[in-house]
């Protein structure tokens, strides 16, 4: 784990796995911090060098005042990059952190072998949502979205069986910094990528829960659809956030997605 300073904000990020392996680098969603990744890390770093990071406002990252641009959240993503001297990546994202991908695929293409969308899209939502969401945090802290958050997060089913997990996973949401949850969310408000993403010219997986309440499949594949040649898999019986619910599941379409694009070797999982 380190720290990186870029310009006001400070970062905090992970890297794991051999210095010679491919690297791939993981954005979290909004009201979350890195730690979401932990399972498809485990299952992939004996093959790949995986760079995990808490976006601005989450986890042990600054959480500035808001708003937040898009941009901010490509620059936080390449100084990190440029702070672990990483200069080719591939590059994956769920939810505002599958926005930021796209972004930075946008904006950076040279360094990017290939990209990886969970549960994104886009366009997320329309400005009257992210507007209710920051009026109900900054009137009512974290709290007063914790419980509807987690069921829009998670499929029923994993809401059934791993009732502790959830309790854990809504601290984790409680302990995000309302200013930084609602910094995130003028992100969300204010970025729309759906014409810009007929542009990316990566080889790129798309997947999609198919019991996602915030991106619904319909969504993500329509956001699938607007990027030339891009893959779309749907993940049965999975919500929001499918690096929780099925890692291994994930990290399985990850490896043969990356291998058949020809980065690095399908690892046997």
């Amino acid at each position: 784990m380190g720290f990186v300073r870029n310009g006001e904000v400070v970062l905090r990020y992970s890297v794991q796995g051999r210095a010679d392996a491919p690297v791939l680098a993981l954005v979290n969603s909004l009201g979350t911090d890195a730690r979401i990744w932990d399972g498809v890390i485990e299952r992939l770093v004996p093959h790949y060098r995986l760079l995990s990071y808490d976006k601005r406002g989450h986890g042990l990252s600054d959480a500035p005042p808001g708003p937040y641009a898009l941009a901010d959240h490509l620059s936080d993503l390449a100084a990190v990059l440029d702070h672990l001297g990483v200069e080719r990546l591939a590059l994956a994202g769920v939810s505002v952190g599958g926005l930021i991908a796209q972004g930075f695929a946008l904006a950076q293409p040279q360094r990017l072998s290939a990209l990886i969308l969970c549960d994104t899209a886009g366009r997320i939502g329309n400005d009257g949502l992210w507007s209710e969401r920051i009026a109900a945090v900054e009137n009512g802290g974290m709290v007063a979205l914790a419980d509807l958050l987690v069921e829009r997060w998670f499929s029923p089913g994993y809401r059934a069986a791993e009732a502790d997990a959830v309790t854990g996973w809504r601290n984790m949401l409680l302990r995000t910094p309302a200013i930084g949850y609602a910094g995130t969310c003028a992100t969300l408000r204010d970025t729309d990528l759906t014409e810009a993403i007929a542009a990316i010219g990566l080889p790129t997986l798309v997947v999609a829960g198919d019991a996602d309440l915030a991106t619904p499949p319909e969504l993500v594949q329509a956001t699938a659809q607007r990027i030339p040649g891009a893959q779309f898999k749907i993940m049965p019986g999975v919500g929001h956030i499918p690096s929780i619910e099925q890692p291994g599941l994930l990290a399985g379409l990850i490896a043969t997605f990356l291998s058949e694009a020809g980065y690095g070797n399908k690892p046997k999982l």
